[in-house]
């Protein structure tokens, strides 16, 4: 009897619950065009389309031959400075101040130089700033970038991970809440898959009146298509 009770009432609540039509795109969770921002000449290149990259994996490098030279030359000159303003701090007390804060100036801006050329030589390395696939790749070993004017190196996605993106009229919008079920097919396939409102934009787009919201998932080939219902927790 208590399990026909509850039924019942999951029944009559689901009559009540507003319904509220939407269509959807499938797109990657994560997306970004990935480019240099130092500029050089395309030394390696370390992947291609299709290649499953680690966060922080090198992507590819500019030749930085000099830069390293000069990132050497200032660790030297950091090393000697350490060792010189160590030396003088022990003995502190028995030398003269301007003496010292020589010293400690030539230590401090050999620390300084060593971190800028050390910055430097980084940004010739491209690395991935997330786990995910590589879905596109725009430059080849020998051409020149500019970090004035940026060029996508490449472009990446999450392996897995998508969100559907929801449009819906603008007329629902009170309906419509973070939490509501989403019921719905891809476009071609009659399977039906249920999900969750995990975001809704805050505004509507001006040409045609619809709102956006998200509902996360993963697996499905970013580009599908289809449509659903959102079962709103509110009433009509």
């Amino acid at each position: 009897m208590k399990k026909i009770l509850i039924t019942l009432l999951t029944f009559v609540s689901l009559i009540h619950a507003a319904q509220v039509y939407a269509t959807f795109t499938v797109q990657p969770l994560k997306d970004a065009n990935i480019a240099f921002i130092a500029s050089g000449i395309i030394h390696k290149i370390y992947v291609d389309v299709g290649s499953k990259v680690k966060k922080d994996e090198v992507l590819a490098k500019l030749e930085n031959s000099d830069i390293k030279a000069i990132l050497e030359v200032a660790k030297t000159t950091y090393k000697y400075a350490k060792k010189d303003y160590l030396r003088q701090l022990k003995i502190k007390s028995l030398i003269d101040e301007a003496k010292f804060d020589t010293v400690a100036n030539r230590y401090e801006s050999a620390k300084d130089q060593l971190a800028y050329q050390q910055a430097l030589y980084n940004k010739t390395f491209l690395r991935a700033p997330f786990d995910g696939v590589i879905y596109a790749k725009k430059i080849e070993i020998g051409d020149a970038v500019s970090g004035l004017m940026l060029r996508t190196a490449f472009k990446i996605q999450s392996v897995t991970k998508r969100k559907l993106l929801l449009a819906f009229d603008q007329k629902n919008r009170k309906l419509v809440h973070v939490g509501d079920k989403f019921e719905y097919k891809l476009d071609g396939d009659d399977t039906k898959y249920t999900g969750v409102i995990s975001k809704v934009y805050p505004r509507a787009n001006m040409n045609d009146r619809k709102i956006k919201a998200e509902v996360q998932t993963k697996d499905f080939l970013p580009g599908l298509f289809g449509d659903g219902y959102i079962v709103s927790k509110s009433k009509k």
